[in-house]
């Protein structure tokens, strides 16, 4: 079955930086990948989305001038970095496979979740 397996989250200082990555576990064409956060008590919500070829990208309007997402198809990956860290970005950060992805709107596909990698910012 195909995964996707989150990675790089961690404890950082207020105004620090991290990279998390996505990986499928298979060397396939994924369309469109997305990372979600989800803070403690809160529900989960969208976070950012690129194509599988990087052409296209979309954010949540919180976080477009921190967060940048890249793809790396050679490597069944996708990066999420998070500059300027606040403590509101703790969360868990997962990543999702796109049921759909276009004319700015991000639709989950519910069978294609990671397990998550927590983001922890302390002040």
């Amino acid at each position: 079955q195909v995964e996707l397996v989150e990675s790089g989250g961690g404890v950082v200082q207020t105004g620090g930086s991290l990279k998390l990555a996505c990986t499928a576990s298979e060397d396939t064409w994924w369309g469109a990948i997305g990372w979600f956060r989800q803070a403690p008590g809160k529900e989960r919500e969208f976070v950012a989305a690129i194509s599988w070829g990087g052409g296209s990208t979309m954010y949540a309007d919180s976080v477009k001038d921190r967060f940048t997402i890249s793809t790396e198809p050679n490597k069944n990956t996708v990066y999420l970095q998070i500059d300027r860290l606040v403590p509101a970005d703790t969360a868990v950060y997962y990543c999702n496979k796109a049921s759909l992805f276009r004319d700015n709107t991000y639709d989950p596909d519910p069978r294609y979740w990671g397990q998550g990698t927590q983001v922890t910012v302390s002040s």
